[in-house]
C-alpha cells in the first residue's frame, strides 16, 4: 500500500463537499470554516496527486477521479459510523458477568436464560466457568454461584439449591440390560464416575445410604465433571450418579430415568454470592431476584419428588 491515507477530518470534508458541491455548505454542515474545508481538500489532492474538484465559473464540479473515490470514502465513513454505533450500543447495554462450575452452567443455568431475556432483554449475561473460587477484587466477575456451606462473611449470600444424589440412566440402556431390582444389582452394570475433587456424595456414599457397604466398586469410565458423566448416561454408556440440579430437564424430557427411591443428601448447597456493594444495583437486583425464583421453583419440584418417593418407598436395605 503505497498511497498514504488522509485524516478522517479530511475524508469527512471530501464527502460533505461532494454532496453539496460547495465548500461553504460543507463547512456549515461540519461546523468549521470554509477555508478549513478548502485546506482539507487541497491536503488530499496533494497527498494523492490528483484533483478532486474543479471550478466552472461559480460552480464546483467533481472530477472523474473524485467520482471514483467519493463512493469508497462514503462507504468507509458509513461503515465506521455503524460499527461505532454498534460498539457503543453493546457497551451501553447492561451486562452481568457470572461465574459458576461448568456442570451447573450447562445443565441448569443456561437452559433457563431464555426466560430471563424475555423479561430483561436489555441485560446481557456473560458466563465464565471455573472450579475455583473467584476473587471479586481481582477477577472480572459480578456474581458467582458457589457450592459450599454459605459461610462467606464478607459477601452477600443467598441460598439457591440443596442437592440430592441418585443413580440415572437412559431408557435405551435399560432395554439392553435386565432392569436392576435392588441397589446391589448395580454392581453388575457399567457405572460412570466423576473424578473432580469436591465433597458431594459419590457412589460409595449412595450405596451406604441404600444400606450396602461396598468394598470394591466395579470398573467404569471417569469424567472430570458431573455434566460429562450425565451426557455419557444419556448416550447409553452406563449409569451415572446424578445431582438433582443437573438432571431436572433430562428427567422431565425422558432422556434419563431415575433408578430406585434412594437419595443421598449433599452436605453442600449452591449459593449466589456477590459483593455487598453491588446488591442494590438494578441489573444485579433483577438477575438475583430472577435466579432466586428459578431456584426456588426447581427446588420445590424436586423436593416433592423426593417426598413422594420416600412416602411410598419399599425398604431396600439389605
Amino acid at each position: 500500500m503505497s498511497h498514504r491515507l488522509p485524516p478522517i477530518a479530511a475524508l469527512r470534508a471530501l464527502e460533505a463537499t461532494s454532496r453539496h458541491l460547495s465548500f461553504t455548505k460543507a463547512a456549515d454542515e461540519l461546523f468549521i470554516t470554509q477555508s478549513a474545508v478548502s485546506h482539507q481538500i487541497r491536503h488530499i489532492e496533494n497527498l494523492w496527486d490528483f484533483k478532486l474538484f474543479e471550478r466552472q465559473g461559480r460552480r464546483l464540479i467533481i472530477t472523474k477521479e473524485g467520482q471514483l473515490i467519493v463512493p469508497v470514502v462514503r462507504d468507509f465513513l458509513d461503515n465506521m459510523h455503524r460499527t461505532l454505533d454498534e460498539i457503543t450500543n453493546t457497551e451501553s447495554r447492561s451486562s452481568i458477568r457470572v461465574s459458576l462450575v461448568q456442570s451447573l452452567a450447562v445443565k441448569w443455568l443456561v437452559p433457563r436464560l431464555g426466560k430471563f431475556y424475555e423479561s430483561y432483554p436489555d441485560i446481557s449475561i456473560w458466563i465464565s466457568t471455573s472450579d475455583t473460587l473467584v476473587n471479586f477484587s481481582t477477577d472480572e466477575v459480578d456474581i458467582a454461584i458457589r457450592l459450599g456451606h454459605g459461610n462467606w462473611p464478607d459477601l452477600h449470600v443467598d441460598p439457591l439449591l440443596q442437592e440430592y444424589v441418585f443413580p440415572v440412566c437412559s431408557p435405551s440402556f435399560l432395554k439392553r440390560f435386565p432392569a436392576p431390582d435392588h441397589p446391589t444389582d448395580l454392581m453388575r452394570f457399567p457405572l460412570l464416575y466423576r473424578h473432580s475433587f469436591d465433597i458431594c456424595p459419590r457412589w460409595r456414599d449412595w450405596f451406604k445410604d441404600a444400606g450396602i457397604i461396598i468394598k470394591s466398586l466395579p470398573r467404569g469410565s471417569r469424567f472430570p465433571d458431573t455434566s460429562m458423566s450425565i451426557q455419557a448416561a444419556i448416550d447409553h454408556q452406563g449409569i451415572a450418579l446424578a445431582r438433582s440440579a443437573h438432571v431436572e430437564k433430562d428427567l422431565e424430557s425422558g432422556r434419563l430415568v431415575k433408578l430406585f427411591d434412594v437419595y443421598s443428601e449433599s452436605p453442600v448447597s449452591y449459593f449466589l454470592v456477590c459483593p455487598q456493594k453491588v446488591v442494590t444495583q438494578p441489573r444485579i437486583a433483577a438477575f438475583r431476584q430472577w435466579l432466586i425464583k428459578e431456584a426456588a421453583e426447581s427446588q420445590k419440584s424436586f423436593d416433592l419428588v423426593v417426598q413422594n418417593d420416600t412416602d411410598h418407598r419399599v425398604d431396600l436395605v439389605v
